[in-house]
Protein backbone atom coordinates (compact mmCIF):
# COMPACT_ATOMS: atom_id res chain seq x y z
CA UNK A 1 0.00 0.00 0.00
CA UNK A 2 1.41 3.49 -1.13
CA UNK A 3 0.53 6.72 1.10
CA UNK A 4 1.93 10.14 -0.63
CA UNK A 5 2.42 12.98 1.81
CA UNK A 6 3.19 16.05 0.50
CA UNK A 7 5.48 18.22 2.69
CA UNK A 8 8.60 16.57 4.58
CA UNK A 9 8.85 19.07 7.60
CA UNK A 10 8.51 17.81 11.09
CA UNK A 11 4.99 17.57 10.79
CA UNK A 12 4.44 15.79 7.83
CA UNK A 13 7.64 13.53 9.37
CA UNK A 14 6.05 13.66 13.05
CA UNK A 15 2.55 12.86 12.84
CA UNK A 16 1.08 12.02 9.67
CA UNK A 17 3.53 10.27 7.78
CA UNK A 18 4.28 8.65 11.04
CA UNK A 19 1.00 7.17 11.54
CA UNK A 20 0.21 6.29 8.21
CA UNK A 21 3.64 4.18 8.09
CA UNK A 22 2.50 2.98 11.74
CA UNK A 23 -0.59 1.51 9.48
CA UNK A 24 1.14 -0.23 7.00
CA UNK A 25 1.89 2.13 3.69
CA UNK A 26 5.00 3.12 2.09
CA UNK A 27 4.83 6.76 3.05
CA UNK A 28 6.64 8.90 0.27
CA UNK A 29 6.96 12.36 1.15
CA UNK A 30 6.86 14.99 -1.69
CA UNK A 31 8.90 18.49 -0.61
CA UNK A 32 10.70 20.67 -3.06
CA UNK A 33 13.74 20.84 -0.01
CA UNK A 34 16.61 19.32 -2.11
CA UNK A 35 18.68 18.59 1.33
CA UNK A 36 15.32 17.40 3.22
CA UNK A 37 14.77 15.35 0.38
CA UNK A 38 17.93 13.95 -0.36
CA UNK A 39 18.96 13.19 3.31
CA UNK A 40 15.31 11.61 3.73
CA UNK A 41 16.56 9.21 1.13
CA UNK A 42 20.51 8.43 2.43
CA UNK A 43 18.39 7.57 5.91
CA UNK A 44 16.87 3.93 6.01
CA UNK A 45 14.91 5.43 9.52
CA UNK A 46 14.01 8.15 11.48
CA UNK A 47 12.94 8.56 15.26
CA UNK A 48 9.78 10.30 16.33
CA UNK A 49 10.64 11.44 19.84
CA UNK A 50 7.34 12.04 21.71
CA UNK A 51 7.28 14.27 25.01
CA UNK A 52 4.55 13.93 27.98
CA UNK A 53 2.24 11.72 29.55
CA UNK A 54 2.78 7.93 28.18
CA UNK A 55 5.32 9.35 25.69
CA UNK A 56 7.42 6.67 23.63
CA UNK A 57 9.62 6.51 20.76
CA UNK A 58 8.53 5.36 17.45
CA UNK A 59 11.26 4.40 14.27
CA UNK A 60 10.29 4.92 11.15
CA UNK A 61 11.41 2.88 8.36
CA UNK A 62 9.21 2.60 5.08
CA UNK A 63 9.39 5.66 3.58
CA UNK A 64 10.93 7.43 0.28
CA UNK A 65 10.98 11.04 -0.91
CA UNK A 66 10.40 13.15 -4.44
CA UNK A 67 11.65 16.23 -5.18
CA UNK A 68 8.24 17.14 -6.97
CA UNK A 69 9.65 20.06 -8.64
CA UNK A 70 12.67 18.53 -10.17
CA UNK A 71 11.53 14.80 -10.73
CA UNK A 72 8.20 15.49 -11.48
CA UNK A 73 7.10 12.34 -13.57
CA UNK A 74 8.31 10.18 -10.75
CA UNK A 75 6.21 12.36 -8.26
CA UNK A 76 3.16 12.13 -10.71
CA UNK A 77 3.44 7.87 -10.76
CA UNK A 78 3.01 7.82 -7.24
CA UNK A 79 0.21 10.08 -6.43
CA UNK A 80 -1.39 8.06 -9.40
CA UNK A 81 -0.66 4.75 -7.67
CA UNK A 82 -1.52 5.74 -4.55
CA UNK A 83 -4.34 4.71 -2.16
CA UNK A 84 -4.01 8.05 -0.07
CA UNK A 85 -2.75 11.14 -0.51
CA UNK A 86 -2.35 13.84 2.40
CA UNK A 87 -0.70 17.36 2.96
CA UNK A 88 0.47 19.41 5.54
CA UNK A 89 2.30 22.14 3.37
CA UNK A 90 -0.19 25.57 4.88
CA UNK A 91 -3.27 25.87 4.00
CA UNK A 92 -1.83 28.76 1.51
CA UNK A 93 -0.07 26.34 0.00
CA UNK A 94 -2.72 24.09 -0.71
CA UNK A 95 -3.89 25.83 -4.35
CA UNK A 96 -0.11 24.89 -5.72
CA UNK A 97 -0.85 21.35 -5.31
CA UNK A 98 -4.01 21.40 -7.40
CA UNK A 99 -2.54 20.88 -10.63
CA UNK A 100 -0.05 18.05 -10.14
CA UNK A 101 -2.97 16.56 -8.25
CA UNK A 102 -5.13 16.62 -10.77
CA UNK A 103 -2.80 15.62 -14.01
CA UNK A 104 -1.93 12.23 -11.40
CA UNK A 105 -5.56 11.59 -11.09
CA UNK A 106 -6.04 11.65 -14.85
CA UNK A 107 -3.43 9.02 -15.17
CA UNK A 108 -4.74 7.05 -12.60
CA UNK A 109 -5.85 3.03 -13.96
CA UNK A 110 -7.42 1.75 -10.67
CA UNK A 111 -10.88 1.53 -10.40
CA UNK A 112 -10.70 2.00 -6.80
CA UNK A 113 -10.55 6.34 -6.31
CA UNK A 114 -7.87 7.40 -4.13
CA UNK A 115 -8.20 9.38 -0.27
CA UNK A 116 -7.24 12.57 -0.36
CA UNK A 117 -6.79 14.70 2.97
CA UNK A 118 -5.41 18.00 3.14
CA UNK A 119 -4.20 18.04 7.08
CA UNK A 120 -4.25 21.25 7.99
CA UNK A 121 -4.94 23.70 10.95
CA UNK A 122 -8.08 25.16 8.43
CA UNK A 123 -11.72 24.39 8.43
CA UNK A 124 -12.69 22.37 5.72
CA UNK A 125 -9.08 21.90 4.14
CA UNK A 126 -9.60 19.32 1.96
CA UNK A 127 -12.83 20.78 -0.24
CA UNK A 128 -10.76 23.80 -0.65
CA UNK A 129 -8.28 21.98 -2.09
CA UNK A 130 -11.32 20.11 -4.18
CA UNK A 131 -12.35 23.03 -5.70
CA UNK A 132 -8.87 24.01 -6.83
CA UNK A 133 -8.64 20.72 -8.59
CA UNK A 134 -12.12 20.92 -9.91
CA UNK A 135 -11.26 24.55 -11.19
CA UNK A 136 -8.38 22.52 -13.18
CA UNK A 137 -9.84 19.52 -14.21
CA UNK A 138 -13.50 18.56 -13.26
CA UNK A 139 -13.82 15.27 -14.88
CA UNK A 140 -10.77 13.51 -12.41
CA UNK A 141 -12.98 14.24 -9.53
CA UNK A 142 -14.77 10.55 -9.70
CA UNK A 143 -11.05 8.95 -9.22
CA UNK A 144 -10.56 10.85 -5.67
CA UNK A 145 -12.60 10.81 -2.20
CA UNK A 146 -11.99 13.79 -0.41
CA UNK A 147 -12.37 14.03 3.12
CA UNK A 148 -12.00 16.90 5.42
CA UNK A 149 -10.37 16.35 8.83
CA UNK A 150 -9.17 17.99 12.07
CA UNK A 151 -5.42 17.40 13.28
CA UNK A 152 -3.86 18.01 16.62
CA UNK A 153 -0.05 17.92 17.51
CA UNK A 154 2.08 20.33 18.80
CA UNK A 155 5.80 19.97 16.95
CA UNK A 156 8.84 22.56 18.38
CA UNK A 157 11.39 23.95 16.41
CA UNK A 158 13.66 21.36 15.25
CA UNK A 159 16.67 21.17 16.59
CA UNK A 160 19.31 20.71 13.89
CA UNK A 161 20.95 18.13 15.73
CA UNK A 162 18.55 15.72 15.90
CA UNK A 163 18.59 15.72 11.91
CA UNK A 164 15.43 13.99 10.66
CA UNK A 165 14.33 13.03 13.73
CA UNK A 166 11.29 14.79 15.60
CA UNK A 167 10.50 15.70 18.98
CA UNK A 168 6.40 15.73 19.37
CA UNK A 169 4.08 15.90 22.08
CA UNK A 170 2.86 12.24 23.06
CA UNK A 171 -0.90 13.67 22.20
CA UNK A 172 -2.28 13.53 18.99
CA UNK A 173 -5.53 13.50 17.50
CA UNK A 174 -6.58 12.84 13.61
CA UNK A 175 -10.37 13.37 13.33
CA UNK A 176 -11.56 12.34 9.29
CA UNK A 177 -15.49 13.06 8.20
CA UNK A 178 -16.73 9.50 6.98
CA UNK A 179 -19.97 10.79 5.08
CA UNK A 180 -17.62 10.85 1.66
CA UNK A 181 -15.68 7.81 2.02
CA UNK A 182 -18.70 5.79 3.21
CA UNK A 183 -18.67 1.94 4.46
CA UNK A 184 -15.32 1.04 3.86
CA UNK A 185 -13.10 3.06 6.20
CA UNK A 186 -9.53 2.58 6.03
CA UNK A 187 -7.80 1.53 8.97
CA UNK A 188 -5.44 4.38 10.15
CA UNK A 189 -3.54 4.30 13.22
CA UNK A 190 -4.51 7.39 15.45
CA UNK A 191 -7.39 8.16 13.58
CA UNK A 192 -11.16 8.60 14.20
CA UNK A 193 -13.83 8.90 11.99
CA UNK A 194 -16.71 10.85 12.90
CA UNK A 195 -20.10 11.63 10.82
CA UNK A 196 -19.85 15.46 11.74
CA UNK A 197 -16.33 17.17 11.42
CA UNK A 198 -17.16 20.18 12.16
CA UNK A 199 -17.92 21.01 15.84
CA UNK A 200 -14.79 19.22 16.65
CA UNK A 201 -12.52 21.19 14.11
CA UNK A 202 -13.89 24.33 15.70
CA UNK A 203 -13.26 23.44 19.27
CA UNK A 204 -9.93 22.55 18.29
CA UNK A 205 -9.41 25.86 16.31
CA UNK A 206 -10.55 28.34 18.94
CA UNK A 207 -9.50 26.16 21.60
CA UNK A 208 -5.79 24.98 20.96
CA UNK A 209 -4.79 27.38 17.91
CA UNK A 210 -6.93 30.28 19.81
CA UNK A 211 -5.09 29.83 22.80
CA UNK A 212 -1.72 29.47 21.69
CA UNK A 213 -1.62 32.81 19.48
CA UNK A 214 -2.68 34.53 22.74
CA UNK A 215 0.31 34.11 24.26
CA UNK A 216 2.64 34.50 21.36
CA UNK A 217 1.04 38.28 20.54
CA UNK A 218 -0.09 39.23 23.87
CA UNK A 219 3.36 38.08 25.31
CA UNK A 220 5.31 39.85 23.02
CA UNK A 221 3.82 42.87 23.67
CA UNK A 222 4.96 42.59 27.07
CA UNK A 223 8.07 41.52 25.68
CA UNK A 224 8.36 37.45 26.02
CA UNK A 225 10.37 35.66 23.18
CA UNK A 226 8.66 32.13 23.49
CA UNK A 227 5.29 30.92 24.31
CA UNK A 228 6.64 29.40 28.02
CA UNK A 229 7.71 32.99 29.13
CA UNK A 230 4.75 34.37 27.76
CA UNK A 231 2.84 32.15 29.93
CA UNK A 232 4.68 33.14 32.98
CA UNK A 233 3.65 37.09 32.73
CA UNK A 234 1.25 37.42 34.98
CA UNK A 235 -1.23 39.76 32.62
CA UNK A 236 -0.60 37.55 29.73
CA UNK A 237 -1.28 34.41 31.76
CA UNK A 238 -4.83 36.44 32.41
CA UNK A 239 -5.86 37.35 28.82
CA UNK A 240 -4.99 33.87 28.04
CA UNK A 241 -7.69 32.41 30.70
CA UNK A 242 -10.32 35.17 29.55
CA UNK A 243 -9.86 34.16 26.35
CA UNK A 244 -10.16 30.34 26.91
CA UNK A 245 -13.60 31.07 28.85
CA UNK A 246 -14.69 33.38 25.97
CA UNK A 247 -13.88 30.48 23.42
CA UNK A 248 -15.60 27.75 25.59
CA UNK A 249 -19.32 30.01 25.64
CA UNK A 250 -18.54 30.28 22.05
CA UNK A 251 -18.20 26.60 21.63
CA UNK A 252 -21.00 25.29 23.76
CA UNK A 253 -23.45 27.82 22.61
CA UNK A 254 -23.00 26.67 19.02
CA UNK A 255 -22.09 23.02 19.39
CA UNK A 256 -24.04 22.31 22.38
CA UNK A 257 -20.66 20.81 24.19
CA UNK A 258 -21.05 19.21 27.68
CA UNK A 259 -19.63 22.34 29.66
CA UNK A 260 -17.40 19.90 32.20
CA UNK A 261 -16.42 17.64 29.47
CA UNK A 262 -15.03 20.15 27.65
CA UNK A 263 -13.17 22.00 30.79
CA UNK A 264 -10.99 19.01 30.85
CA UNK A 265 -10.38 19.46 26.77
CA UNK A 266 -9.51 23.22 28.02
CA UNK A 267 -7.53 22.24 31.32
CA UNK A 268 -5.89 19.30 28.62
CA UNK A 269 -4.77 21.67 26.57
CA UNK A 270 -3.38 24.26 28.70
CA UNK A 271 -1.15 21.28 29.89
CA UNK A 272 0.24 20.61 26.47
CA UNK A 273 0.70 24.23 25.95
CA UNK A 274 2.41 24.92 28.98
CA UNK A 275 4.93 21.55 29.08
CA UNK A 276 8.25 23.17 28.69
CA UNK A 277 9.46 20.13 26.50
CA UNK A 278 6.83 21.55 23.73
CA UNK A 279 8.55 25.33 24.39
CA UNK A 280 7.78 27.72 20.95
CA UNK A 281 8.82 31.51 19.96
CA UNK A 282 6.32 34.00 19.75
CA UNK A 283 7.78 34.93 16.42
CA UNK A 284 7.17 31.45 14.83
CA UNK A 285 3.55 30.91 16.53
CA UNK A 286 2.12 34.19 15.76
CA UNK A 287 3.57 34.14 11.80
CA UNK A 288 1.07 34.87 9.18
CA UNK A 289 -1.17 37.17 11.58
CA UNK A 290 -3.21 38.29 8.33
CA UNK A 291 -4.62 34.58 8.05
CA UNK A 292 -5.08 34.31 11.84
CA UNK A 293 -7.23 37.05 11.92
CA UNK A 294 -9.48 35.87 8.58
CA UNK A 295 -13.25 35.06 9.26
CA UNK A 296 -13.23 31.73 10.25
CA UNK A 297 -9.87 31.63 12.05
CA UNK A 298 -8.89 30.86 15.49
CA UNK A 299 -9.81 34.48 16.62
CA UNK A 300 -12.27 36.76 14.58
CA UNK A 301 -14.69 33.43 14.07
CA UNK A 302 -15.14 32.79 17.87
CA UNK A 303 -15.22 36.84 18.46
CA UNK A 304 -18.09 36.88 15.95
CA UNK A 305 -20.10 34.10 17.67
CA UNK A 306 -20.10 36.23 21.14
CA UNK A 307 -20.81 38.98 19.45
CA UNK A 308 -23.96 37.57 17.74
CA UNK A 309 -25.73 36.05 21.07
CA UNK A 310 -24.87 39.26 22.71
CA UNK A 311 -22.31 38.57 24.39
CA UNK A 312 -18.83 40.90 24.63
CA UNK A 313 -15.70 39.83 23.40
CA UNK A 314 -13.40 41.40 25.65
CA UNK A 315 -10.29 39.29 25.82
CA UNK A 316 -10.49 37.92 21.96
CA UNK A 317 -11.02 41.48 21.25
CA UNK A 318 -7.32 42.21 23.44
CA UNK A 319 -5.19 39.37 21.51
CA UNK A 320 -7.05 40.84 17.90
CA UNK A 321 -5.39 44.38 19.10
CA UNK A 322 -2.16 42.41 19.70
CA UNK A 323 -2.29 40.88 16.31
CA UNK A 324 -2.33 44.06 14.60
CA UNK A 325 0.70 45.21 16.71
CA UNK A 326 2.97 41.86 16.22
CA UNK A 327 6.08 42.83 14.45
CA UNK A 328 8.52 40.43 12.75
CA UNK A 329 10.98 41.93 10.51
CA UNK A 330 11.56 38.63 8.48
CA UNK A 331 7.75 37.49 7.83
CA UNK A 332 6.28 39.86 5.24
CA UNK A 333 3.32 38.65 6.10
CA UNK A 334 3.40 41.19 8.69
CA UNK A 335 4.37 44.01 6.45
CA UNK A 336 1.38 43.06 4.15
CA UNK A 337 -0.72 43.28 7.05
CA UNK A 338 1.13 46.91 8.58
CA UNK A 339 0.21 48.68 4.54
CA UNK A 340 -3.23 47.74 4.70
CA UNK A 341 -3.77 48.63 8.05
CA UNK A 342 -2.34 52.14 7.33
CA UNK A 343 -3.60 52.76 3.70
CA UNK A 344 -7.19 51.04 4.12
CA UNK A 345 -10.16 53.09 5.50
CA UNK A 346 -11.11 51.51 8.35
CA UNK A 347 -14.62 49.77 7.48
CA UNK A 348 -12.63 48.39 4.22
CA UNK A 349 -9.93 46.70 6.40
CA UNK A 350 -12.32 44.98 8.57
CA UNK A 351 -14.22 43.45 5.73
CA UNK A 352 -11.51 42.74 4.07
CA UNK A 353 -9.06 41.30 6.43
CA UNK A 354 -11.37 39.96 8.53
CA UNK A 355 -14.49 39.11 6.71
CA UNK A 356 -16.91 41.41 8.91
CA UNK A 357 -19.36 43.92 7.24
CA UNK A 358 -20.24 47.21 8.98
CA UNK A 359 -23.89 45.93 10.08
CA UNK A 360 -22.45 43.21 11.99
CA UNK A 361 -22.37 43.29 16.20
CA UNK A 362 -19.11 42.70 16.05
CA UNK A 363 -17.93 45.26 13.46
CA UNK A 364 -18.10 48.73 16.04
CA UNK A 365 -15.36 46.91 18.54
CA UNK A 366 -13.49 45.72 15.73
CA UNK A 367 -13.27 49.27 14.45
CA UNK A 368 -11.28 50.29 18.11
CA UNK A 369 -9.22 47.74 17.54
CA UNK A 370 -8.27 48.68 14.11
CA UNK A 371 -8.45 52.20 14.92
CA UNK A 372 -5.91 51.74 18.45
CA UNK A 373 -3.44 49.83 16.17
CA UNK A 374 -3.04 52.22 13.12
Amino acid sequence: MIAVHFGAGNIGRGFIGCLLEKSGYEVIFLDVNDSLVDELNRQDSYQVIETGDGAETYTVRNFRAINSREHKPEALAALAEAEIITASVGVNVLKFLAPLIAEALAMRVSPTPVLVMACENSINATSMLRGEIESISPNVLTRAVFADTAVDRIVPIHKDSLTLDVVVESFSEWLIDSKPIGANLPNLEGASFVADLHPYIERKLFTVNTAHVALAYCGQAFGAKTILEASKIPEVFEILNGVLKETSSALISRHNFDADIHQKYVAKTLGRLLNPDLNDTVLRVGREPSRKLSRNDRLVAPAAILAEIGVEPKYLLTVIGAALKFKDDTDPKVAELRTKLETLPTDQFILEVMGIASEHPLAPALKKCVNDAK
